[in-house]
């Protein structure tokens, strides 16, 4: 019997819908990293980039052709962690978010 997250990881990726919206978001990402370079002078904005990547990450998963599952799978696999070592980051260094 197949794995379920076998099945979802490495999955046909999803087409340009969904990596327009994964793209999108990595764009407001790098809109909030930049007001908090300009305006609070870069001091607790660094979070934001791990975000932004995850989602590009994500996002060029999804823009593969159909026939890439694989390569869609471990860059989604390299998304997950990347949120995940952000969480694990804020758990033990709040500090990352709250300047």
């Amino acid at each position: 019997m197949p794995s379920t997250v076998n099945d979802v990881l490495f999955s046909e990726p999803s087409g340009r819908p969904n990596s327009l919206v994964q793209f999108a978001g990595a764009f407001a990402f790098l809109v909030i990293y930049l007001y908090f370079y300009v305006y609070l002078g870069g001091t607790s904005g660094t979070w934001v980039l791990a975000m932004a990547l995850g989602a590009v990450l994500s996002g060029t998963a999804e823009s593969l052709p159909i026939h890439r599952r694989k390569i869609a799978g471990t860059l989604r696999v390299a998304s997950i962690l990347t949120f995940v070592c952000l969480i694990a980051a804020i758990v033990l260094s709040p500090g990352i978010v709250t300047g």
